[in-house]
């Protein structure tokens, strides 16, 4: 298995990708506005990493396959789907919390090579006499990768839980371990690739490193398909047994790796802390400056829930006053009413 020790350049990488979590202001974005950017995130991966396979369908295509499922039945179109809806999985998992499991890698694999003939799905098994089992290079046919023996991946992969679980190393480290290993491991007859990337991303929103699912890594990887490539291989021979199963330089990769969710890391927070921004200084300019100083004492203190007769004596102002201020507040999108039959009860603080 891959064994990491931190070099400079993966260190950098780490503190870069903690700042931007610091500073990521993803809970002061309008439900709406997240919600359709989680939407067109998973679009994007969606068509990045099939297309990282060879999906031969451009980024309308694939959208359009999206969009209308009854009219696109070819499949690279199914392809794109199932990974969409992979991605939709994994959005249920997280809110349940779920650790990495067989169960898990199985579920996904599952649902990206749906369709598929049933020897595809689940752990692939011993070949016939004679039958070499490998990765083939579609113009030459010459072996590109030759993965272990089907008969040691049940092994391999609870290493690689059991590394997971049991580690002190950095949650970002894990995170390329497990793409590597499963990739490397590859323990199905298809869709090795999509389902590592997508347990990778699965382990980094769970350690909170996905920054609420509003961009999408796969598309880093997708911008220089070689480059990917090359930094999976570390320039070993094709044979598993002869270096890849424990790479004697795993700095290629994990640098790599770590450079590519920087990058995400630092686009994702920008595009999210500006619309964050954008939308909270939209709404601010309609507000006078104590509407705007009641709003911004809310924030600063924590308020989840209020009701107006409270906030009046904790700010020191007449229920009325605090009853303008929170109407104001509430036309704007800055609050939230919450009613009991038909009145007003409390208010919600929304944060932008």
């Amino acid at each position: 298995m891959i064994s990491v020790s931190l070099t400079t350049p993966m260190l950098n990488s780490i503190l870069a990708i903690e700042q931007c979590k610091t500073t990521f202001q993803g809970d002061r974005v309008p439900p709406r506005l997240s919600s359709r950017m989680r939407k067109n995130s998973r679009k994007k991966s969606s068509y990045a990493s099939t297309k990282i396979e060879g999906n031969p369908l451009t980024e309308e295509q694939a959208e359009q396959a999206l969009e209308d499922v009854h009219r696109h039945f070819l499949k690279p179109e199914e392809e794109v789907r199932n990974y969409y809806a992979a991605l939709q999985i994994m959005e249920e998992r997280l809110k349940q919390e779920a650790s990495l499991s067989l169960e898990l890698l199985l579920e996904i694999q599952r649902t990206v090579v749906a369709g598929s003939s049933a020897e595809k799905i689940g752990l692939r098994g011993p070949m016939p006499p004679g039958v070499l089992f490998a990765v083939y290079d579609s113009v030459t046919g010459v072996p590109d990768y030759i993965p272990p023996e089907a008969s040691e991946v049940p092994a391999l992969i609870d290493e690689l839980f059991s590394y997971v679980e049991d580690s002190d190393d950095h949650p970002l480290v894990k995170a390329g371990v497990i793409h590597y290993q499963i990739a490397t491991i590859h323990p199905f007859e298809d869709g090795n690739g999509r389902t590592a990337r997508l347990m990778s991303g699965y382990y980094l929103d769970l350690c909170g490193y996905g920054f609420g699912g509003m961009g999408s890594l796969e598309e880093y990887f997708a911008y220089d398909v070689d480059e990917y490539y090359s930094s999976l291989q570390m320039g070993l021979p094709a044979l598993y047994y002869s270096g890849r199963e424990r790479p004697p330089h795993p700095e290629i990769w994990m640098e790599y790796f770590l450079r590519m969710v920087q990058l995400y890391a630092q686009k994702t927070s920008e595009l999210v802390n500006e619309a964050a921004s954008s939308q909270l200084n939209a709404s601010l300019s309609h507000l006078s400056p104590k509407e705007r100083a009641f709003y911004e004492h809310l924030l600063d203190e924590g308020v989840e829930e209020f009701a107006p007769i409270d906030a009046a004596r904790a700010f020191g102002v007449t229920n009325r006053t605090v009853i303008n201020w929170s109407a104001a507040l509430a036309e704007v999108g800055l609050l939230e009413p919450q009613l009991v039959k038909q009145r007003i009860r409390s208010y919600r603080v929304v944060r932008l």
